[in-house]
């Protein structure tokens, strides 16, 4: 397996801010500027990246590099860089994006320009097509250029094989965003989630394009019918999680959900919502739940009214 391929793979890379040499080594990193790429084998033919501000899944074999979102746009050169050096590596083939979010949609732009499948829900196509500014920032998300876009889009499920690997998609409807979906590997058993789970603190729920808190219950109800329970379940943020974490999380997000329900059913502001501590023993585990619980709680205003 990797162990016989300990050779360094030497690539000079040029650039404005001038050549970097890349060492790849299993569990080894690549540098550029603040990038820090590593790559760490999840089995004979999937490695798992990090470094380009989300987990990134890349499937090597004869017909190119399946990879599974692509990370920020300024770490797209060095990630791309240590993907066209893994064991059995070549050009990439296709390229998933589980949402619209800059760390899933980063290399779209060098991928689609080169002539990649890049596959995502048809929602994700069409927030990248427009302007996105949410209430909460002080930025503006500029549209994509055509090449950027996803050029192969569906709405429920869809199976595509490559390097003779079955590779199953499916849409999880309004988690996170309004266009988050799942890539399973079935050979693997290695399930990609996006960002509708975390395994690093709580996941954005991003309620102004399409995401809220009881989707992202009923997401991951549909995830945990994929695969079995020796599925192991790579989040966009964090180390991987086995099934009964994943089914942890579930009754976890569920409890918070009936809460939040509660609370706005009694005319309770946000601010209200996150004294009334709806995720309280939880915080220990997740970390700071302000931003998690505002925007959950604001995400039932398009769902809910105070007297449903």
């Amino acid at each position: 397996m990797i162990e016989n391929r300990r050779e360094f793979i030497k690539t000079a890379i040029s650039g404005a801010a001038g050549t970097i040499v890349a060492q790849l080594l299993p569990g080894t990193a690549f540098a550029q500027a603040s990038a820090r790429i590593t790559a760490t084998p999840l089995s004979n033919i999937l490695f798992n990246l990090t470094g380009a501000g989300t987990n990134v899944l890349a499937m090597s074999g004869p017909d190119g590099i399946v990879m599974v979102d692509g990370g920020l746009a300024e770490h797209s050169a060095a990630l791309l860089q240590v993907v066209s050096g893994l064991p059995g590596g070549g050009r990439v083939h296709t390229i998933f994006n589980t949402c619209w979010f800059p760390e899933q949609t980063g290399s779209n732009q060098i991928l689609g320009q080169a002539g990649a499948t890049i596959i995502a829900h048809e929602n994700t196509r069409l927030w990248l097509t427009t302007d996105i500014t949410r209430p909460w920032e002080q930025h503006t998300f500029p549209p994509f250029p055509r090449e950027a876009r996803p050029n192969k889009t569906f709405y429920d499920r869809d199976t595509i094989t490559v390097n003779n690997e079955p590779i199953e998609y499916g849409y999880l409807p309004q988690a996170h965003t309004d266009g988050d979906i799942y890539v399973f590997f079935p050979k693997s058993n290695i399930l990609a989630v996006g960002g509708v789970v975390s395994a690093e603190g709580w996941p954005m729920i991003d309620w102004w394009t399409g995401g809220w808190i009881g989707g992202l219950v009923t997401g991951i109800e549909t995830l945990l019918k994929v695969g079995n329970a020796q599925t192991r379940i790579v989040p966009a943020n964090g180390r991987a999680l086995s099934h009964s974490e994943l089914q942890a999380q579930h009754e976890m997000y569920r409890t918070i959900s009936t809460r939040l329900h509660t609370l706005i059913r009694k005319g309770y502001s946000p601010d209200e919502a996150i004294a009334a501590e709806p995720t309280k023993e939880f915080n220990n585990t997740m970390g700071s739940p302000e931003m998690f619980v505002r925007l959950a709680f604001q995400s039932l205003w398009g769902q809910l009214t105070p007297d449903a």
